[in-house]
């Protein structure tokens, strides 16, 4: 029986079986789907390409910028953080928003109730409740106290010698995304992402019990609060996370992405050994694969990871990131046909 998008990516995300491979990706730049439809819209974008879900990013609909250099591209977060934007969707932080401990008895943090951050997913709700999942999103924890509140540096010298520190700012973000979950979900979101890399290409980015102690705690929460909710929740982050994969899948999230091919997480090893407590997301390598081979190879690069991954449900196919300016539209669109052309279950790909 043919289902619907939303069908699709929640059994997928129960780890059983749909129809067919969900698919859908967390951003996609302009730049590619304008070269695939021209002049069409985001929505026009996912109706044509008949994706499974939206997801509506918190940094590109809810997060709030004040310009400080236009010439530089140089904006004032809502953290307080200053971000250069280049030519991807997202920018960078440049400089934190606390310069000392001291800073925080005057911080006041930003409102996640304001009604404007939800007009965007009111749009997304109206028009695909029902039809295609509508993914809420916060940010990790991790992310935002580690870049925009304290710095990468600061951040993790207190880990160190003043934990008490990162607890404060970490709970600062926290109850922050509580509301912003609670927000998005009383709205009628139908599964919640959370997004922020634990890892760099060889290893986590801290130890694993410094992962215990400082980052998956927060995670958990959210997690619990999106199953409470009634939502499932899945978590992405790139990077090598074989040390630490335990401590995510103890945090209750029904899914992770994107099992990044370029950092030792191959796809048919995960879904070995944690297949049966988990959804696997992503694993379509979006540097070499979906930017400059050829179509055929794109096609082969999908069927392979739906022979590894499909099997008995538990696998949303997309890219090992997102559709980046790099990726070349051509492949984007191959990639998208060949996930509906071998991704129909019952998988024979054997």
């Amino acid at each position: 029986m043919k289902m619907n998008g939303v069908e699709r990516v929640v059994k997928a995300l129960r780890r059983e079986e749909p129809d067919v491979v969900p698919h859908f990706e967390l951003a996609v730049d302009p730049k590619v789907w304008n070269a695939i439809l021209p002049g069409g819209s985001l929505e026009e974008f996912i109706d044509h390409m008949d994706l499974d879900a939206v997801t509506v990013f918190d940094k590109l609909y809810a997060w709030s910028y004040e310009e400080v250099d236009k010439s530089q591209r140089i904006v004032r977060d809502q953290w307080g953080a200053l971000t250069q934007f280049g030519t991807e969707l997202l920018g960078h932080p440049i400089q934190p928003a606390l310069k000392n401990e001291k800073d925080l008895e005057h911080y006041v943090q930003p409102d996640p109730d304001q009604e404007w951050r939800f007009e965007p997913l009111k749009k997304f709700l109206k028009r695909y409740k029902g039809r295609r999942a509508v993914i809420a999103h916060v940010t990790d924890v991790f992310d935002i106290a580690r870049e925009s509140l304290l710095g990468d540096v600061a951040y993790y010298q207190a880990m160190v010698e003043n934990p008490q520190l990162i607890d404060r700012v970490n709970e600062i973000v926290l109850n922050y995304n509580l509301r912003s979950i609670k927000n998005q979900i009383a709205l009628g979101a139908d599964v919640l992402a959370i997004t922020g890399d634990y890892a760099m290409t060889k290893e986590p980015m801290v130890s694993p019990r410094h992962t215990a102690r400082f980052l998956t705690p927060s995670l958990k929460k959210q997690v619990e609060l999106g199953h409470k909710l009634g939502v499932p929740v899945f978590k992405h982050t790139d990077g090598n996370l074989w040390k630490i994969m335990d401590l995510l899948l103890d945090t209750g999230i029904d899914g992770l992405h994107p099992i990044d091919p370029m950092a030792g997480m191959d796809l048919g090893e995960v879904k070995k050994k944690y297949g049966n407590r988990l959804c696997l997301m992503g694993n379509i390598n979006c540097g070499p694969t979906l930017s400059w081979k050829s179509e055929e190879e794109v096609q082969k690069e999908v069927k392979e990871a739906i022979k590894k991954a499909g099997s008995g449900g538990g696998y949303i196919c997309m890219s090992s990131n997102s559709i980046h300016s790099g990726v070349k539209p051509e492949n984007y669109v191959a990639m998208v046909k060949a996930i509906r052309e071998f991704g129909r279950y019952p998988i024979q790909l054997n």
